[in-house]
């Protein structure tokens, strides 16, 4: 057994705990991390010997949820332990992947895992911070290659203060949410939400972020120093294997020299590929016809070509200031914004940037329709949803057609954050349940962004009265390897930039600011000052795109689809809600099987029926409102005869409400019998002359009728069955409970 080593840092005010030793033993290298209450254990183990066939550094970082930390158990009758990760695990577990990927040589082949698994959740402190550092920690610690270690925290602004690692509930009263990683000098990863900040206050945030990242780095450090097991040494190379790999590159490199050109010169992305295949061949025909290069080694030159394209790219933009497909740097391709593509849809954007397409969709419907959430950190109802598709006919690819992936997910996500903070957060007002598909139809780069703008433009085509219209932008960054300090920006990078370049800066927001962000880095780390640079060519590119947006659609439609669905809202007594919904839902079941609506009721009264009919939506409404409002004496109504007794005859005036007509309230004559006037099932009319203090209903059926001319009120005694006629004391023998609304037997 280790010895187990503890250590303790304060960061934000609260205490974060390191243990060392104590559990994962056999990992290669462990560590759990508490802030606060919120305990994550992080495991980090390398494969022995490298996979062979690799083109790709092969690293999988899993974040693994346990609903017993937060002491709950799964809410499904049948299925109780974990199962597929929930949306909000694959969003950490990417958070992950994107801060720590970075620092590790792109040569490396073998296999690498880090498992971070939630142990305990204070319901104050979110995971994602402690596990971040976590896992940094164990690579740190652990014999794996790997240029570390990151820190991470996470920053708001409450009353214009900023709050370093706020809790969930503060987190609710912040305007931004920034997610930083960083080294000791240089950001490696961002991720942040914010309702529409500006790009300078933005880049503060980050700031004070990345210095208190900057005071927790000796922490990190001393945690290293005391812990870490000596980094596995890179693998030497044999001097012949090493003289022949060089002769190989040598033959490669002379036979590429000035056939990038045509390939730079090329427009589409078919282009681009048709010539790039072109010099492969050329390659691939010339290394078989020489007797010195071997099949493996042949393959290996093949995939030489790659590196050397990176680096003609990489030299175009930094010597001649021009990209790959001509533009300028700060050039943004073709863009082309429609609406209304679809016809029975409720809202339609299809939104183009150069060779990106993608169509979003819009579905409205009732509150009921709401996502409810049930994780180990959520719980509650989600009513805004943006989800993202992209097929493999989209790269021009054949991929079998599967559930959404982690990237999927990811682009959804970051989609549906820049579209929050400009949806409709009155339910009294909006009430629908909102859900966006973007379907990406052609890729060439960025079409998480072109998601953002297809969708807004989709929520504008659905008449969602959102606040602005939101546009998204990818920049990217070109750097010298060796002088970091000589870079260029690049607005709207595509496919081949993404590939090629040292960053993918995604940045969206409306014209009065940003709504989110995320930042993914290959170099290692960018100074803050690009950042603030970038974020400014961001807004300049972002302010064009939204240009063409409203040339397609400028605010949103005044009226929904005719498709959609009509949700008429308004309030009842709370302490009438059970008058609605009855014992067992009976009576809600009634309306909705009688009129085809869905009925949702909030516990503060407020009620929405949802309906395609308008016919059906107002005869649901009536009812209700009939079922929850109180007569009033004086009122008239067409009521249904329920009961018969011999003193009178009760009538329905309302849904479960009723009253009586005293047999001397039939008619202006004298009655004998009450079946003489009316049976059971008739429609009479009747006015309300009294409620007594029991709140019993007193009808009258001859005050809504003709009074005969000359009439005399007769005197009224007592009738041949002992009955008083006049009065009500007697009116109601104890033949069971008076018949009210609280009385439905």
């Amino acid at each position: 057994m280790s010895e187990v080593k503890v250590f303790e840092h304060e960061l934000a005010g609260k205490k974060l705990r390191v243990e060392v030793g104590k559990l994962a033993q056999q990992a290669h290298g462990s560590c759990t991390v508490s802030y606060g209450d919120t305990t994550v254990l992080a495991t980090v183990v390398q494969s022995p010997e490298p996979r062979e066939g690799t083109d790709f550094f092969p690293l999988l970082v899993d974040y693994e949820e346990r609903l017993y930390a937060a002491g709950k158990i799964k809410g499904s009758r049948f299925i109780k332990r974990e199962g597929r990760p929930t949306d909000e695990a694959i969003l950490t577990a990417r958070l992950m992947d994107r801060s720590v990927r970075p620092l590790f040589k792109d040569t490396e082949r073998r296999d690498v895992q880090v498992v971070v698994t939630v142990l305990s959740v204070d319901q104050e402190n979110d995971p994602d911070v402690p596990s971040l550092i976590a896992a940094s920690l164990a690579l740190a610690i652990s014999p794996v290659p790997w240029n570390g270690p990151v820190g991470a925290v996470r920053v708001g602004r409450i009353g214009g203060e900023w709050v370093l690692n706020p809790s969930y509930e503060a987190r609710i009263k912040s305007d931004l949410d920034v997610f930083v990683a960083a080294t000791d000098d240089e950001i490696v990863m961002l991720e942040a939400g914010a309702n529409e900040v500006p790009e300078a206050e933005i880049a503060e945030a980050i700031s004070f972020g990345h210095k208190h990242i900057g005071r927790l780095f000796p922490f990190l450090q001393e945690v290293i120093k005391t812990c870490g097991q000596a980094k596995q040494p890179e693998p030497e190379l044999d001097p012949a294997e090493q003289a022949a790999t060089e002769a190989l590159r040598a033959k490669v490199q002379a036979y590429l020299t000035g056939k990038f050109e045509a390939v730079f010169a090329t427009r589409s992305k078919e282009d681009y590929k048709s010539k790039l295949r072109e010099i492969t061949q050329g390659l691939d025909e010339i290394l078989k016809a020489d007797n010195e290069v071997s099949k493996e080694a042949r393959g290996m030159g093949l995939a030489m070509i790659e590196n050397y394209l990176d680096i003609a790219a990489r030299n175009l933009v930094l010597e001649q200031g021009k990209r790959v497909d001509g533009r300028g740097l700060d050039e943004i391709r073709p863009l082309e914004a429609s609406v209304g593509v679809l016809a029975r849809t409720h809202g339609t954007g299809l939104f183009r940037r150069g060779e990106t397409q993608v169509l979003s969709v819009v579905t409205l419907g009732s509150p009921g329709m709401e996502q409810t959430l049930d994780g180990m950190e959520e719980d509650g109802k989600k009513r805004f949803m943006h989800h993202y598709n992209f097929p493999g006919f989209s790269v021009g690819e054949v991929r079998p057609v599967r559930s959404p992936g982690r990237r999927e997910i990811g682009h959804g996500a970051l989609a549906e954050k820049a579209l929050v903070p400009v949806i409709p957060q009155d339910r009294a007002k909006f009430p629908y349940t909102i859900r966006i598909v973007s379907e990406v139809l052609s890729s060439n780069g960025s079409s998480s962004q072109a998601s953002i703008c297809g969708s807004s433009l989709a929520l504008m085509d659905a008449g969602v009265p959102i606040k602005a219209a939101v546009a998204g932008i990818a920049m990217g960054l070109i750097t010298d390897p060796a002088d970091k300090s000589r870079y260029a920006i690049l607005t709207d990078i595509q496919g081949v930039e993404d590939h090629s370049g040292d960053m993918d800066f995604k940045v969206a927001g409306t014209a009065n600011g940003v709504t989110a962000v995320q930042l993914d880095i290959k170099l290692g780390g960018i100074a803050p000052a690009i950042i603030s640079e970038t974020l400014a060519k961001a807004k300049t590119a972002r302010n064009q795109v939204l240009e063409v947006m409203s040339q397609a659609i400028g605010e949103p439609r005044p009226e929904l689809s005719p498709y959609a669905p009509r949700i008429v809202s308004f309030n009842i007594p709370v302490d009438k809600i059970r008058d609605v919904i009855g014992p067992g839902g009976k009576i809600i079941n009634e309306i909705i099987d009688a009129t085809g609506v869905t009925i949702d009721i909030e516990d503060d009264g407020l009620v929405m029926v949802t309906s395609v009919s308008a016919e059906a939506s107002q005869k649901a409404v009536d009812w209700i409102k009939n079922l929850t409002r109180e007569v009033v004496i004086g009122e008239t109504f067409q009521g249904k005869v329920t009961r018969l007794m011999n003193f009178g005859a009760f009538v329905e005036v309302l849904p479960r409400q009723e009253g009586l007509v005293h047999v001397s309230e039939l008619s202006w004559n004298y009655v004998n019998n009450v079946t003489d006037v009316v049976k059971i099932g008739d429609i009479i009319s009747v006015k309300v002359i009294e409620i007594d203090d029991q709140g019993r209903i007193n009808l009258s059926h001859r005050q809504t009728l003709p009074k005969p001319e000359g009439y005399v009120e007769p005197h009224r005694g007592f009738n041949g069955n002992g009955n008083h006629r006049e009065g009500r004391p007697n009116s109601r023998p104890n033949s069971g409970p008076p018949r009210n609304r609280f009385n439905r037997d």
